[in-house]
This record gives C-alpha cells, structure tokens and sequence, in this order.
C-alpha cells in the first residue's frame, strides 16, 4: 500500500519487514544527536512497537512512515509526532539511511507529509526542532516554508556541550 507517491518515493505504513531499517536507524548514535534516545534498542522493543501501532494517529498520537524508492528500497523514515488533535498540529522528523542523503529525497517526502496533513488531516500547523548547528536541516526544513520561531537556549547536551535548538514552525492559511 503506497499512501502518497512522488515522482521518486512513496510514502508507506511500518511493515515487518522494516525491522532492520528500524533497528539500525534507532541505533545509530549519530542519529541520537537529533532525537531523545540515549540508549540502543532491542530487536524485540521495535517489533513490538510495529506489532502495537494502529497506524492511527488519533489513537497512536504519532505516524511512523517509511520512504521508500519506486524500486521498493527502504531510504528512511519520516514521523509525526506529538499530535494535538484539538489544536490541530504535530511535530515533524526525517532520518534517511546515510547514501540516500542530499539527493532530494527528504525534500520530496516532506513535501508529501506536508500535502496529507494540511489537505487529509486538515492540521492547522507543523513544527520540528533542529539544532542550531546541524544547517542541512534547517536548510531543508526552511525550503518547504518552515520558520525559525524560537531558539532555545542551552536546549541540548551533546557531546558534553550545551547547544541551542532552533524551533520552527508552518503554519497553514
């Protein structure tokens, strides 16, 4: 089932199948800079966690997808997380495998998540935070119309480091 297709990627329900996609992207240290994990995640945890998901994001509260290639290859994932239904938002991440990187492929998905959440959803907004230094990012979160509203300071340990994070925002008309 392809939820949303582009001209390179569709977007898709997790399966089974993408448990060592999962794996692997939850796992990977690098990728903790970016989210709230601090420790890997077994095997068993991420099966479990497809097992239980409806797929709703009324119940869920969150939408795990996968983008996949029109070859059918799994490049990552893109989420909506924190839902509000009454306040009509939720919060967006993107994590692509490391070779499907700067290609365009997180743009096309984003634009695809933007489409299904203003027009199906109706959402009245999205929002992300980015680390003040991680600029692809940004640059890309700031391409599909998103705005810095916010900058919170000292918001992230990394690395020893205190960081700033960026918050931004879309809002719909």
């Amino acid at each position: 089932m392809h939820i949303f297709r582009g001209k390179r990627i569709y977007l898709r329900p997790l399966e089974i199948s993408d448990l060592d996609t999962l794996y692997q992207l939850e796992n990977d240290p690098h990728n903790w800079e970016t989210t709230t994990t601090v420790n890997p995640l077994s095997r068993f945890y991420l099966e479990q966690y497809i097992i239980s998901s409806q797929n709703n994001i009324y119940h869920d509260k969150q939408l795990r997808l996968i983008i996949a290639g029109n070859q059918h290859e799994t490049m990552g994932v893109i989420d909506l997380f924190d839902f509000d239904a009454h306040h009509k938002r939720a919060g967006v991440g993107i994590i692509l495998l490391p070779k499907f990187r700067g290609k365009g492929y997180a743009t096309e998905a984003l634009d695809l998540l933007k489409d299904y959440v203003q027009h199906k959803l109706k959402l009245k907004q999205l929002f992300c935070t980015i680390g003040k230094d991680n600029h692809k990012s940004l640059a890309l979160f700031k391409s599909r119309g998103f705005e810095v509203t916010g900058i919170r300071k000292a918001w992230r340990l990394s690395k020893e480091m205190w960081q700033d994070e960026h918050f931004l925002q879309l809002v719909f008309d």
